[in-house]
């Protein structure tokens, strides 16, 4: 069964702002636009469909995503033109990095056309995340349409552990035909996001530098997160980035460098011999709320300001009820000026999680 979830319409916020007496100065007098925190808006991430053909644990278990799960109909959907618009949108209040998520994003039927639309924003930085399983057919597709750069999402090397954690028995030789296929279209560098579950796969941390480690590809080892409320998460089975630090410097000495850019969410480490980087996303034991940038736009056109969110804005209602861009552009305006969101600086063991949002709803 479909999980309600609260939604606030977009327009009635941005007035409600006004009636506390906190009117919003206008997007162009801001540079950049700033939240509660002082946190400038700069990554959108897109959710192109809430389908998926895996069933990984920690994000689509099958006792809540089973077979009789209502997925989202056609018309709930936003098509590629609603998001495409939001988009240009979000570039005027200084978005430069948009990334498209699921679900499985190359699930949806002519990613390419979107892709397309997207590419053609000036001055953006367009990337993608899969699970690369039809990634092998569509590498050099996504990269002729505009694609730059993706990010592959694989949680062991070895292929029983993969299979588990899929857990739609899908064989891990078919992602890394994905992978090399993506090289070879020049999707670089491609990341490969794991992450770590202890008594689950904490033991394939090394074989998978063993395996990546030279060859251009920089693999990011992710703490097990406490998102949503089907995944069944406990602190105890957080495997820390210090201790995933520990267990690779062990045996390939690293050395910490600097971010790429203001809000990375990955701590960057290099290899001390030259021969690459890895990255370890700490979003449990060290939390990095104070630079985060990123708005999320899910499959049905609600914005979410944080990945641990409860509530949803409802802008799929403003683009179908006729608003025109400035009343869009006020209507997130809004929402960044007045977001003030940092859960994972709040977190204990026992904070409560029944009305998170699913990772697969916003893409994680």
């Amino acid at each position: 069964m479909t999980k309600t979830i609260p939604l606030l319409d977009a327009t009635e916020f941005a007035q409600q702002q006004f009636l506390r007496g906190m009117p919003l100065v206008q997007p162009e007098a801001l540079s950049p636009l700033l939240d509660r925190r002082q946190r400038a808006l700069h990554d959108l991430r897109i959710s192109v469909t809430d389908r998926c053909n895996f069933r990984c644990t920690y994000c689509m278990p099958k006792d809540a995503f089973g077979r009789d799960h209502a997925f989202l109909s056609h018309d709930e959907v936003l098509r590629f033109e609603e998001i495409a618009r939001l988009a240009q949108l979000f570039t005027r209040l200084g978005v430069r990095k948009i990334r498209l998520t699921g679900g499985e994003p190359l699930l949806r039927k002519n990613i390419e056309r979107l892709i397309e639309m997207l590419a053609a924003i000036d001055g953006i930085d367009l990337t993608l995340t899969t699970n690369a399983s039809i990634l092998a057919k569509k590498a050099q597709s996504l990269r002729n349409a505009g694609v730059q750069r993706i990010t592959v999402s694989l949680d062991a090397i070895d292929d029983a552990t993969f299979r588990r954690m899929n857990d739609v028995n899908f064989p891990l030789a078919r992602v890394l035909e994905g992978i090399d296929a993506a090289a070879r279209a020049g999707l670089t560098p491609i990341k490969i996001n794991t992450v770590v579950k202890r008594g689950v796969n904490e033991n394939a941390i090394l074989p998978l530098i063993r395996t990546f480690k030279g060859s251009g590809h920089i693999v990011r080892f992710i703490e097990y997160m406490d998102v949503g409320a089907t995944n069944g998460w406990r602190m105890d089975d957080v495997v820390s980035a210090t201790e995933i630090v520990d267990t690779i410097n062990a045996e390939f000495p690293l050395e910490p460098i600097d971010p790429n850019y203001q809000g990375e969410v990955a701590g960057r480490w290099r290899f001390k011999d030259g021969s690459g980087e890895i990255g370890v996303i700490a979003s449990v034991t060290q939390a990095f709320c104070r630079d985060c940038t990123r708005m999320r736009l899910s499959t049905n056109g609600q914005l979410f300001t944080c990945l641990f969110a409860n509530r949803g804005y409802d802008f799929r209602a403003l683009l179908r009820d006729g608003a025109d861009d400035d009343t869009l552009i006020r209507a997130i305006t809004a929402l960044w000026q007045n977001r003030d969101d940092n859960y994972s600086e709040q977190r204990t063991a026992n904070t409560p999680r029944a009305q998170k949002i699913e990772m697969s709803y916003i893409g994680g």
